[in-house]
């Protein structure tokens, strides 16, 4: 088979996973008349689907394609395989179906890692009551007024793009669309629908705070997910001709590649500083943050990511209950059950269940990365090549072993 024909034939099996999955297509920029193939199809067999993942691998050994693609296609074409056996009903760990998806193996986090981050906690937060009712009282003071929420959002959109636009560059006719929705499983999303355009929804349920939103519009838009399709369309697709480039599947690598390095995206534009940043911004708004500290706290709370993760484990490979995991959740993160609930809801998500991982772990290994890169070369330049490359997990753990960057291909 022909490096091009391997390619559509990728192609048609993510399209053909959508039929079973809503959503499992989670953007798609090629040739329309492959999906309108598809949607022509009878509905499509899963086990079938995973045997024809299992078949493509099997041609990529003598593929005339270059290596980082083949590459790729491996990693992505062994998480469809393991989806196709899930939606057939086989058995699968939830440890081996994360593994199959992500290229990570995941185990549960240190409690006395938390219990270390709640102490570094009480030490910004001193006064009277529990640690989280003064943590809850000090998020409060950080609230976005309902009806300020989309204004916040244009701004630091705005900002944010005219920082990516100087630092990596962007399309002229790129635009983002902002949307406020509500009951939804997740606080943010970004739509991409090709042509440079993404719509952004942003889940007004349970409030956003100031500290919060420069993260989330980082994330979905600037430098994040909207930044990265912007690219790669442009890079990989438009100029490299990596047409498998065009699809973007929930459950593979690329989610962990693409939430790491959208969750890394304040860093990378505004690094050290972000909370002053964005004090200034919402002072134009009438609103009024305390930066520093806001900077500092949330500092403190990254470090208890992993407790989503170790959640995710509670409820798929130990089988605990929701109250359980539900008080887990407060205990160590310290939030409402509201909040904990909400969290349990993308957690049992047949679609999601699996994807905390890419946040958690996706962040570990690319900070990780960006924090190896060579002398002289500045985050920017070394977050730039996860915007432009066909970078995979196994890759980058490769890179980080070695400590030897590849070369970009891709300005």
């Amino acid at each position: 088979m022909e490096g091009h024909q391997l390619v559509r034939e990728y192609l048609l099996l993510g399209l053909r996973f959508d039929r079973l999955v809503d959503g499992f297509v989670d953007a798609y920029t090629g040739d329309p008349a492959l999906r309108r193939q598809v949607l022509a199809e009878a509905r499509p067999d899963p086990a079938a689907l995973a045997a024809r993942a299992r078949e493509l691998r099997a041609e990529l050994a003598g593929i005339n394609l270059e290596p980082e693609r083949v590459a790729f296609l491996d990693a992505h074409l062994v998480a469809l395989e393991c989806s196709g056996r899930k939606l057939a009903g086989e058995a699968v760990s939830f440890v081996e179906e994360v593994e199959a998806y992500f290229q990570v193996r995941i185990t549960p986090g240190e409690q006395d890692d938390y219990r270390a981050a709640h102490a570094e906690l009480s030490d910004l937060l001193p006064g009277e009551g529990s640690l989280e009712t003064r943590l809850s009282t000090f998020r409060a003071r950080d609230l976005v007024p309902p009806e300020k929420l989309e204004p916040v959002v244009h701004a630091l959109s705005s900002a944010l793009r005219d920082e990516v636009r100087t630092t990596f560059g962007l399309p002229e006719q790129e635009v983002v669309d902002y949307e406020i929705v509500t009951d939804k499983p997740w606080s943010g999303f970004n739509y991409y629908l090709g042509d440079y355009h993404s719509k952004v929804a942003i889940n007004a349920d349970l409030g956003h705070r100031m500290a919060n939103l420069p993260h989330l519009v980082a994330h979905e838009s600037y430098p994040g997910h909207h930044t990265e399709h912007c690219r790669k369309e442009a890079g990989l697709v438009g100029t490299l001709g990596q047409t498998e480039q065009t699809i973007f599947l929930v459950n593979t690598p690329q989610c962990l590649m693409a939430e790491g390095l959208a969750d890394l995206g304040l860093h990378a534009v505004i690094g050290s500083g972000w909370g002053t940043w964005t004090q200034e911004i919402v002072a134009d708004l009438g609103l009024r943050m305390e930066g520093e500290q806001q900077e500092r706290l949330e500092g403190a709370l990254g470090k208890l990511a992993t407790v989503r993760q170790d959640a995710a484990l509670m409820l798929h490979d130990r089988g605990a209950d929701v109250d359980e995991v539900a008080m887990f959740l407060r205990r160590w993160l310290l939030c409402t059950d509201a909040r904990a609930r909400q969290m349990i809801r993308f957690l049992s998500d047949p679609l999601w269940r699996a994807y905390t991982t890419t946040y958690v772990e996706g962040y570990r290994l690319l900070r990780t990365w960006l924090n190896a890169r060579p002398s002289g070369e500045t985050v920017a330049e070394r977050y730039r090549r996860l915007l432009d490359e066909p970078l995979i997990p196994a890759g980058v753990r490769a890179e980080i072993a070695a400590d030897i960057p590849a070369v970009p291909r891709v300005g």
